[in-house]
């Protein structure tokens, strides 16, 4: 199961009472994956989803609304990256009166004009226009999010969450109709379709939480949650590791100074403080500033010992230059 289809299928767990909030959910399901054909029999609409738990849900609403049952069938048209989507049937006799019902279709003097745009007399109220956002998410909606291990260094996807369809018109109404929630969504054309996306994790969940999917919200936080904490892992390794690297350079290049001391003139001729240092260092190459200030009976501070490491590293240069 993926995070999408999970949360669509939280979606449907929750049933409307009102006719209009049904009509409105059937209507944003329209848009989302609708179909509309016409041939001897007359007109009919689809809808074609590889949710076949799609199908139980608008059945009931088929009853209820008009007391006529569905039909499915698999689709041979859509079988995409081996996924099975299936075409959900409303019978001819009521296709017509579904249709128009939810703001898709409109007929006058034998002529029928499709409506693209999505009908503001199907969305008078705030709960109508939820349950429309809701029909279209279940419709038409995709996401990328996948859920990562804690443990794991391999990197996940973004946050990405997405409308498609054929139909610009009712993607730009529904960009507009996010707005009033304060969910900000881009649009753009991708090959021969439309895009409305986001991207932005917290829109996502304000998005989730809109369409009911409460436990896809919490699912989600833990994820964020998990991806920051990972992070922060992530950076105090890298810290770490530098301060290895960055302690082990400087150790190599102390110990290669008093060698070339030790070789050119001997340790001995050293001041007493720079011999000390020499010696310690030399006992104990692969330790760092502060342990080696633990180890030493010498009262130093760490920039004095540093400060000393410098004078050796300075006198092994000239040496070396001596020599050219």
């Amino acid at each position: 199961m993926s995070f999408s289809r999970d949360s669509k299928l939280e979606v449907l767990q929750a049933d409307f009472e009102d006719a209009n909030c049904l009509l409105a959910f059937l209507s944003g399901l329209f848009h989302g994956c609708g179909q509309i054909t016409k041939n001897s029999a007359g007109l009919r609409a689809d809808l074609v989803t590889d949710i076949q738990d799609i199908f139980d849900y608008t059945n009931k609403i088929a009853k209820k609304l008009y007391g006529d049952e569905l039909s499915i069938e698999i689709s041979d048209d859509y079988i995409i990256n081996k996924t099975v989507y299936y075409r959900i049937m409303f019978p001819v006799e009521i296709s017509s009166r579904v249709l128009q019902d939810c703001g898709l279709l409109q007929v006058g003097q034998e002529v029928l004009q499709i409506n693209y745009n999505i009908d503001k007399n199907i969305i008078p109220d705030e709960e109508t226009k939820r349950a429309f956002i809701k029909g279209a998410y279940v419709g038409c909606s995709t996401s990328s999010i996948k859920f990562s291990e804690l443990g794991s260094q391999n990197a996940t996807t973004g946050y990405h969450l997405e409308f498609s369809s054929h139909n610009k018109v009712f993607l730009e109404d529904l960009k507009e109709l996010l707005t009033e929630y304060s969910i900000v969504s881009k649009l753009l054309e991708r090959k021969s379709s439309f895009v409305l996306y986001l991207k932005d994790s917290e829109a996502i969940k304000d998005m989730l939480a809109l369409v009911g999917a409460n436990e896809s919200v919490m699912n989600l936080a833990n994820e964020m949650a998990t991806r920051g904490l990972r992070n922060v892992v992530n950076r105090q390794i890298n810290c770490i590791n530098a301060n290895i690297n960055k302690t082990i350079e400087a150790s190599l290049k102390q110990i290669k100074a008093i060698k070339i001391i030790d070789e050119k003139i001997g340790l001995d001729s050293l001041p007493e403080d720079l011999q000390d240092v020499a010696v310690l260092r030399l006992a104990n190459q692969q330790e760092s500033m502060d342990e080696l200030l633990k180890l030493s009976t010498i009262k130093l501070t760490k920039s004095g010992l540093n400060h000393r490491f410098k004078r050796l590293i300075k006198l092994a240069d000239s040496l070396t230059k001596d020599d050219n």
